[in-house]
């Protein structure tokens, strides 16, 4: 079972979200503030951090923004409210989901294997490594490099890349991408898929706001290429 550590300010969901993800068989460590998740890591070492947005002192989008600095632990958040302006800041600070509070603990565990899920090849008989361009895409492996360096992807960032990238030219929705990169099967927040793009972007882009690789067609959705 995945260690998950827990950042919420609130007691009662700090408890709730815990103890149910404990009677899951998960691992959990909980800190109630900023401060005390960022100590937590090193010597916890969680598969994944559940983080609650509004936190005293160090809040959780710096939370969020330290994390991403320092490596790519996948990083869902928890927010009071579906349409706060702090989830688009959270999203580019580079959480990979976010789950309005209060969430039921099947709702929270089902959203942490999707985040965790190997990526699957995406069709029999393709290539393990790709290259596009000043891309290169391991789908075995697992990594990305662009002219040589290895990209740091979070786990939204390289399902996303390597799905658009398995059909190239082909536009997806922004509903499609919702359902097959972050399995969100109801009607989703087409703000995770935006601020992903804008993400990645910013890593595989010479210029982000002339995307080679991850194009927009207005209207219509995201396609990879044509180079």
């Amino acid at each position: 079972m995945p260690r998950v550590l827990l950042i919420e300010d609130d007691p009662s969901v700090r408890e709730g979200v815990e103890l149910g993800l404990q009677r899951r068989g998960h691992e959990v460590a909980a800190a109630a503030t900023g401060e005390e998740g960022l100590a937590a890591l090193p010597e916890f070492r969680p598969d994944l951090v559940l983080l609650d947005l509004m936190l005293p002192g160090v809040n959780g989008v710096e939370v969020c923004r330290r994390i991403r600095a320092a490596g790519q632990l996948p990083i869902i958040m928890l927010t009071a409210r579906g349409d706060d302006f702090d989830v688009v800041i959270g999203l580019e600070a580079g959480a990979d989901d976010y789950i309005v509070k209060p969430a039921r603990t099947e709702v929270i565990e089902a959203r942490i294997r999707a985040v965790l899920r190997r990526i699957e090849e995406p069709g029999a008989g393709r290539q393990t490594v790709e290259r596009h361009g000043d891309l290169v895409l391991d789908r075995t492996g697992l990594t990305v490099t662009k002219s040589g360096q290895e990209l740091a992807l979070a786990p939204s960032e390289l399902k996303l890349l390597l799905y658009l990238s398995a059909a190239p030219e082909q536009v997806f929705s922004r509903q499609q991408l919702l359902e097959q990169v972050w399995e969100h099967s109801y009607h989703g927040d087409a703000r995770l898929v935006d601020a992903c793009v804008r993400r990645l972007r910013n890593k595989v882009e010479d210029v982000p706001g002339s995307p080679r690789y991850i194009q927009t067609l207005r209207g219509f959705g995201y396609r990879f290429g044509p180079l």
